[in-house]
């Protein structure tokens, strides 16, 4: 199922929002500050454009905190917005229903990604 969902996710909503997340990351490199937030993102981005057979572990610390913090702000609201909105669209039919649980995962994952690790499964 893992080989081919990713395939059908990458072209439903993966492609998009994975160009998203390396959207944000290249914005972020603009600044030298930004430049660890731009690693996350394109790490992320990884993960949005095949995200079947791969989890997300969420810990972190203190600085992740104040990350995710200053990125839920900037970036984080938008990103998190797009990836609800495609998953209640592919959640109103049962075949898209494993593809709308992905785009809630990345709903979460985009509110607080400092911190979350990417394991396969």
């Amino acid at each position: 199922m893992g080989c081919l969902g990713n395939i059908i996710w990458f072209l439903c909503c993966g492609l998009w929002q994975g160009l998203s997340w390396v959207l944000a990351g290249i914005l972020w490199c603009i600044t030298i500050i930004g430049i660890p937030i731009g690693r996350q993102c394109f790490k992320l981005a990884s993960l949005a454009f095949c995200p079947f057979g791969r989890e997300v572990q969420y810990g972190g610390s203190t600085i992740s905190f104040i990350a995710n913090v200053f990125w839920m702000f900037i970036s984080g609201i938008p990103l998190a917005l797009t990836a609800l909105l495609n998953g209640i669209l592919l959640c109103c039919t049962i075949i898209g229903i494993p593809f709308g649980l992905q785009c809630f995962k990345m709903a979460k994952l985009a509110l607080s990604p400092f911190g979350a690790t990417i394991v396969s499964i």
